[in-house]
């Protein structure tokens, strides 16, 4: 786990980082003309990221990720609610600002415009999901451990104990973070009477891939997508169009998010989501992957999502993030 140990000075320069940008993004929703708001958002959210960057220079490769990720995450904070007021959404309080910005990874600012209401049906449910998928990241995280030590234990090949290995920690770490605590952060909210709902809901049964990165992945990232790129676009430049551009700017947060940390494997994740736009676009229009039988559309749908992984998650971002959680370094 030292790829997420820092040097306690770059940790505090981070979260010195991080509140200035909360603070900063207030003051940008508070600017009365859009245009300018605009403008200063999305130039505060280039610049945390820029700077999250700088600060962690020479920090273990994992704290540079989480570093970049938060800082990316707050800086579209303030895009998401600069878009939303253009829309007509009433601006957020500081202390709704707060709860919004610091307490939820969704990119949804109109719940937090209405003051908590009491407790909203789901909570509890929310609660038991989350933890549920809690446990089984943590067993699944346990057992790819157990896999990896037993393979060069017992003298199986590299590969043989690695690949089987990093599917299941890849598969834990998702559970863990994904499905389980921000279920559980969804649960908080929704107890307190703030509208939260899951961001990740059932992707095994996607049938396409707009599907699946529109409605069933990472909805926080879909919502902020829409927000901030699409809505805007798609006047302009037509809804295809549009829809190309939201894959190009999922491809260019995963480079942030990916290779930047790493500081390698620049542009694998880039074209993994290039490759995804050019497949969503050919089944809105020709109908790619729209077979009859529902195994079909999810197997199609599951292939592609499958088959290129390697372009996101490259060796590079494996080996200095992923393998060494497993105990296993180069």
């Amino acid at each position: 786990m030292k790829t997420f140990m820092a040097d306690p000075a770059a940790a505090g320069w981070v979260v010195a980082c991080c509140a200035a940008v909360l603070a900063a993004g207030f003051a940008v929703t508070r600017m009365s003309l859009p245009r300018l708001a605009r403008f200063a958002a999305w130039t505060l959210a280039v610049l945390s990221v820029a700077g999250a960057e700088r600060i962690c220079d020479g920090q273990p490769a994992g704290f540079r990720m989480l570093a970049i990720i938060a800082a990316a995450l707050l800086g579209m904070k303030a895009v998401v609610a600069v878009e939303a007021q253009a829309a007509g959404q009433p601006r957020l309080s500081l202390a709704a600002w707060l709860r919004f910005a610091a307490g939820w990874p969704g990119m949804r600012p109109a719940p937090f415009a209405r003051p908590p209401a009491g407790p909203l049906p789901g909570a509890g449910k929310l609660f038991r999901l989350g933890l549920r998928r809690l446990l089984e990241g943590l067993l699944l995280l346990a057992l790819a451990r157990l896999i990896w030590g037993w393979g060069t234990t017992n003298g199986l090949p590299p590969t043989g104990a690695l690949v089987p290995a990093t599917m299941l920690m890849l598969t834990a770490l998702s559970l863990i973070l994904h499905f389980g605590l921000f279920n559980l952060i969804a649960g908080g909210w929704r107890w307190v009477g703030i509208d939260c709902r899951p961001l990740f809901r059932a992707p095994l049964a996607s049938r396409s891939l707009p599907e699946f990165w529109s409605k069933r992945w990472n909805l926080a990232f879909s919502q902020m997508a829409a927000i901030a790129v699409y809505r805007p676009l798609s006047n302009r430049v037509g809804r295809p169009a549009a829809m190309f551009a939201v894959f190009l700017y999922s491809g260019l947060v995963h480079e942030l998010a990916i290779s930047v940390p790493v500081r390698a494997g620049y542009g694998l994740p880039f074209a993994y989501f290039v490759l995804h736009g050019v497949l969503a676009l050919a089944e809105q229009r020709l109908g790619l992957g729209r077979f009859r039988q529902d195994w079909l559309r999810r197997a199609w749908t599951a292939a592609w999502l499958a088959l290129p992984l390697p372009l996101l998650f490259h060796p590079w971002f494996l080996d200095g993030i992923i393998w060494p959680m497993l105990g296993c370094c180069s």
